[in-house]
């Protein structure tokens, strides 16, 4: 008996987050017994619209969709639905409810715990006010906006302010250096970057050693990369708010799976975020190893 086809549409797989992701989605297929069909749309909107046409014309049984906006989002959505092929959405929200299920995070709010983190310690290492420098990814999604939101929250129940917000266009390590030196240069009173996505660390990094201001400026962000666990306890990087791809991906098709076989399904699964700090990276070692690196344990 044939396996039955699932389609993963996913926005970028450069991105090491959506990498993690097809790994947990990929693990439950294997368990499942389901084959898997991955269609990268590399941030390109046309290209995204083709993999979703070709996953139809495919037959596909079932669809885990993370697109590259809100936006393209609700597009095949419309689509899916004319074809009658059920959706899970894993971490790109969108306005329409044509899915089956959609497994998030709690994106405002572990930004905010983030927030209220690094203004504590920014307290404790003596400054009574101060801006931050904000490299935000592009805000047509609705859980980049819900970042943006619950950071600002803590900003505003504290002395410091966001002194710029730029939004990244190419994600590139040359684009993320050229805006946080531009912020330093232009604002003097600098005492944090926060970095929404963890792919372009290194060049915040090179940039903040470059102007000579680590003592000076804190770095964070959201998500993280397997340097981290040497970097945060050495307080180059003071804390990351971390979400759990590799679970996201296991979840969607866990609810794909109960979806197809009649059994019930959850419409929205929300995991929380965790803020990982030098204070309580080592015991949290193998939650990140696995929930958010995806490595597995022989």
């Amino acid at each position: 008996m044939q396996n039955k086809k699932i389609a993963y549409l996913v926005a970028n797989l450069e991105i090491p987050f959506w990498q993690i992701m097809k790994k947990g989605i990929k693990t439950n297929c294997n368990k499942l017994g389901y084959d898997l069909e991955v269609l990268d749309a590399q941030d390109n909107q046309k290209k995204e619209l083709e993999n979703t046409v070709k996953a139809i014309k495919d037959k596909v049984d079932g669809i885990v969709l993370s697109s590259i906006n809100s936006y393209t989002a609700g597009t095949i959505l419309k689509l899916t639905k004319k074809a009658n092929i059920p959706v899970v959405i894993s971490d790109t929200g969108t306005r329409s409810k044509d899915y089956i299920s959609y497994i998030s995070s709690n994106n405002k709010l572990g930004a905010y715990d983030l927030g209220k983190y690094l203004t504590k310690e920014l307290t404790k290492k003596g400054f009574e006010k101060g801006e931050i420098g904000i490299i935000a990814l592009p805000q047509k999604k609705i859980i980049t906006q819900e970042r943006t939101a619950g950071f600002l929250k803590a900003l505003d129940e504290s002395p410091f302010k966001s002194a710029d917000l730029k939004q990244v266009k190419t994600r590139t390590e040359e684009e993320t250096y050229n805006l946080i030196k531009n912020m330093i240069i232009q604002y003097p009173d600098l005492h944090t970057i926060w970095l929404q996505s963890s792919k372009t660390y290194k060049s915040a990094i090179k940039a903040i050693n470059d102007f000579k201001k680590q003592n000076e400026i804190l770095l964070i962000t959201f998500d993280l990369e397997p340097d981290f666990l040497e970097l945060i306890p050495k307080n180059i990087i003071l804390a990351s708010a971390v979400q759990q791809p590799f679970i996201m991906g296991e979840l969607a098709l866990e609810q794909m799976d109960n979806y197809l076989k009649g059994k019930k399904v959850q419409k929205v699964i929300e995991l929380p975020v965790n803020i990982i700090t030098a204070d309580n990276i080592k015991e949290k070692t193998a939650f990140i190893n696995h929930n958010v690196l995806g490595i597995q344990s022989n």
